[in-house]
């Protein structure tokens, strides 16, 4: 995975799909996970906690329609934008899948160039800093563009690292990130690094934050994890 890149989520049970839009996207910038039963989606969104789902309609194990309300009557799942692939066209479909939570529905065959571009739409109202939306936070303003942080108007000096954690946190105010979300999000899967590693630049973040006095807007969720608010 590509540490800081969005994650996609993709649900599919043909391997030869899979391979293919994992390359694909990973050229495109994104990171992939992927799962082929529909019995384990839930379990790999608490793992991964990707920023988009992409969600076969014919998966093994549970249909992808009772699949896309399991995952937004879900506690981690029910904010993720899902965009739900099929190769039924009808109307009816389309409406069914919309109706059982999905944000958008793309018909099979599909054109590479398009899904990308309706993925990129569906995480320019999701994930804003990855489009270069400036974020905004009680008196702390992140702009993606110039890679800088403000804090009452004040500059800010931020690591790259703890500058994604807190481009991280700032995209979902009052969410709870676990450290290993953080470590997936931050690091990549790939690289080795331990969860207390996540606390210690936890903490740089902090005292950038509050060199200049202020609360502390970054809140211990005992056991957990972090959360601004």
């Amino acid at each position: 995975m590509t540490p800081g890149a969005p994650l996609l989520l993709v649900v599919e049970d043909d391997q030869s799909q899979q391979e293919l839009l994992t390359y694909h996207f990973e050229v495109a910038g994104f990171s992939v996970a992927t799962v082929a039963n529909g019995n384990e989606v839930l379990s790999q969104i608490d793992r991964h906690s990707p920023d988009l789902i992409l969600l076969d309609w014919m998966i093994p194990g549970i249909s992808g329609l009772t699949l896309c309300r399991m995952i937004r009557n879900s506690r981690k799942g029910k904010d993720i934008p899902i965009l739900m692939l099929s190769a039924r066209t009808e109307e009816e479909d389309r409406v069914r899948g919309l109706e059982a939570g999905a944000d958008d529905y793309v018909a099979k065959p599909y054109s590479l160039l398009e899904l990308t571009a309706r993925i990129r739409a569906l995480l320019r109202r999701t994930r804003p800093v990855s489009s270069g939306k400036r974020l905004t936070y009680m008196e702390i303003e992140l702009d993606p563009v110039q890679h800088r942080v403000f804090r009452s108007g004040t500059n800010i000096e931020l690591r790259p690292t703890e500058y994604r954690i807190l481009a991280t946190l700032m995209e979902n105010p009052g969410r709870v990130w676990t450290r290993m979300q953080l470590l997936d999000r931050i690091w990549g899967q790939d690289i080795n690094v331990e969860t207390r590693t996540v606390d210690v630049h936890i903490g740089r973040l902090r005292k950038a934050l509050c060199a200049d006095g202020g609360r502390d807007p970054v809140r211990t969720v005992r056991g957990t994890g972090y959360s601004l608010d």
